[in-house]
Parts: structure tokens; C-alpha cells; sequence
């Protein structure tokens, strides 16, 4: 295991999970499931069964310093990368492997965003095992590709290319097309074709085998942090010019769009990327009438499939409502139709520009 490597990415802001989750504190800090634990927490005790401890860097924005190690006690500082400003997911990965790169040329990489849902851990980590060998062994790039369940237009999705290989008995594809985000008709052309799977956003590979795919395909950033930051004293003196001039772009558009090295390993262990108040629906348990509800004491009638998430300390009765999210904290309430959920983006951006900052 001591060549084994993860890259947790915890620095967005999650506006989709407004009012709970803010600028200040964002979903990944939060408990949002009534579990104990937030997810940043269980994404990394998920993968401590197959990286270990001192092999771990979580990647964040550098306001969220404390509060990663508020959670993650156990880390040291240096195991806290800190981004002066948010770039997409490229640079941040770049930022991690460059890190991972000084201490061990050998490494194999997981990178995992820190917000995701996964109900069948068991079956995770034998994925995990099974892609750390491939990446091992193979110059490849390996995404994780997810066994769709519906039509979602929220996921990107990854076409299969129709020759497949096995490694302990998970079936490896080489990724034909990458598609963001369709309409529903393409969505569910997609899914009763069979040949698409939804992009987790979980990632595996070497670190030679990543840092030749950002030398080939996206050399500005690989320059930035192989020359400026590898011979820089003080890194936190040039981080700030170095985020500055990077591009703000993802990894997917920016390599495993491109690069010819791209593999999708099918899996189905129960996935959510919880980026809405209507994923996370679908993952919690429901009463009777198909009820979502998050706080200990709200008080039901005469509703039905609502998605509820009161704090513990207030009684909450709803009566005669069909078809909400009602999310309420101590100083921000929202109410809208589940099938509008698309909307809280526009919502937040409202309440910034009558209210300002202080409401996110």
C-alpha cells in the first residue's frame, strides 16, 4: 500500500444545496445525510480501507484550512493543499500529484471528489483494488463509470467503446465519447442504448502516467507547477501567482476528453454525486407517503413526496404539501417544487445581488 495515493478534492461551494450549504461551510463539511459524519469525513474512511493514512492530501480552498483539519484531525497540515483561488478540477489535481510526485515517483493515484455517496463500500474498495492494479501495470487513465439507473440529465456520461477486457472479474472498456449533461431525450437515448454509463468523477492512475497526459495536453499548468513550483522555496509565495495564471478548467474537458490512454471500469456499487436536493431524495429513506424528512422533530399530514431538512432543534409541522424541497436553517428558508430544484442556482444568485454575500 505504500505506493497507493489518494487526492480528496473539498474546496467547492455546492450552491446547488443552498440554504445549508454556504460559502462558509459547504456540503462537503456538512452531515447532510443524519448520519453522524459529513461527507467529507466518509468519502475518507472509504478510502483509508485502500490508502493509508500518511498518503492522503486533501486539496481545498485555502478558507477551508481549519476546517479540514477540524475533521480530519489526524492529517497534518502539510497533507492540506490550499488553493488562493478556485480554478476547476485540472489545477487542483495538477496541485496534487505534483505533491505526490516529490515524495514517490512509483505512485498510484485515486482522486475522488470529497461529497459523493457510496452504498456499497465492499464493492468500492474491490473496484479500487482492481483499478490500482490495472494503473499499475498499464499507462492508462482510468475513470469509474456507473451503472445508470434513469435517465439523469445532471451526470456526464461515458460512452463505451465496444471492446472490453476483465481484471478480477470488473470488465474495462476504452472510453469511446465523453457527453455533459444532455437533455432528457439524449439522456435516455443514452440509457437504453447500454452503452453509456454516468462519469463519477473518480479517477485512477499513475503518477508518471497523469503527468505525461498534462505535459501533452494541458503543458501551461504542468509548466507552472513542475518549474515555478518545484524550485520555489516558500510554495505558499507562489501559489497565488501560479492559480493566477492557470486556466480554470476541468480534468475531464481538459484530458480525458483528449488523451487516447482513457479507460471506464463498468461498476454499479450505489453512487450519488448528492448535487442536489432531489439526488439526495433519492438516497435517504422515506416514510409512507414517500417523505424525505431530515430533523427529529417535523410533524407530517395529509403530504407526500417531499424532500424535508429542518434542523434537530425545531418542530416543523407541514401539512397539505406535495411535491417540495423545504430546506429551513436559523436564518435562511427555502420553498420551491422538487421539480424546480434546477432553479436554486438562480436563487442564490438573486439573494447575492439584493442581500450580498452574507445569505451564502
Amino acid at each position: 500500500m505504500e505506493n497507493v495515493f489518494c487526492i480528496i478534492m473539498a474546496g467547492g461551494i455546492g450552491s446547488r444545496f443552498w440554504p445549508i450549504s454556504t460559502s462558509d461551510k459547504p456540503k462537503q463539511f456538512l452531515d447532510v445525510l443524519g448520519v453522524g459524519k459529513t461527507l467529507l469525513q466518509l468519502t475518507f474512511e472509504r478510502l483509508n480501507h485502500v490508502c493509508p493514512l500518511e498518503n492522503f492530501f486533501i486539496v481545498s480552498n485555502q478558507q477551508y484550512k481549519q476546517l479540514v483539519l477540524e475533521q480530519l484531525p489526524f492529517l497534518s497540515e502539510k497533507q492540506v493543499l490550499c488553493e488562493p483561488i478556485r480554478r476547476n478540477t485540472a489545477p487542483c489535481i495538477a496541485y496534487g500529484v505534483h505533491e505526490i510526485k516529490k515524495i514517490n515517483e512509483k505512485a498510484n493515484i485515486i482522486v475522488a471528489p470529497s461529497d459523493h455517496l457510496i452504498i456499497n463500500e465492499s464493492q468500492f474498495i474491490s473496484v479500487l483494488n482492481a483499478g490500482l492494479k490495472l494503473v499499475e501495470q498499464h499507462d492508462i487513465l482510468l475513470t469509474l463509470g456507473i451503472k445508470p439507473t434513469r435517465p439523469d440529465t445532471g451526470y456526464g456520461y461515458i460512452q463505451l467503446d465496444e471492446h472490453s477486457f476483465t481484471i478480477d472479474s470488473h470488465i474495462v472498456n476504452k472510453v469511446k465519447t465523453f457527453t455533459e449533461k444532455p437533455n432528457e431525450d439524449l439522456a435516455k437515448f443514452f440509457v437504453e442504448s447500454k452503452e453509456f454509463f454516468w462519469n463519477s468523477g473518480i479517477f485512477l492512475w499513475s503518477v508518471q502516467s497523469i503527468s505525461s497526459a498534462f505535459q501533452d495536453f494541458l503543458p501551461i499548468i504542468h509548466n507552472l507547477f513542475e518549474d515555478e513550483l518545484a524550485n520555489s522555496e516558500d510554495e505558499s509565495e507562489e501559489l497565488d501567482e501560479i492559480y493566477a495564471a492557470c486556466p480554470s478548467i476541468s480534468i475531464d474537458y481538459g484530458i480525458m476528453e483528449k488523451a487516447e490512454n482513457v479507460h471506464v471500469m463498468q461498476t454499479d456499487f450505489g453512487w450519488s454525486d448528492l448535487g442536489t436536493w432531489g439526488a439526495l431524495y433519492e438516497n435517504l429513506s422515506l416514510d409512507d407517503k414517500s417523505n424525505a424528512v431530515v430533523g427529529d422533530s417535523v410533524f407530517m399530514y395529509d403530504s407526500h413526496n417531499n424532500m424535508i431538512s429542518v434542523p434537530d432543534n425545531k418542530v416543523v409541522v407541514i401539512d397539505g404539501l406535495d411535491d417540495f424541497i423545504v430546506v429551513d436553517t436559523d436564518d435562511k428558508l427555502l420553498i420551491t417544487k422538487r421539480s424546480n430544484e434546477q432553479k436554486i442556482r438562480k436563487f442564490v444568485s438573486d439573494v447575492v445581488n439584493v442581500k450580498g454575500d452574507a445569505f451564502i
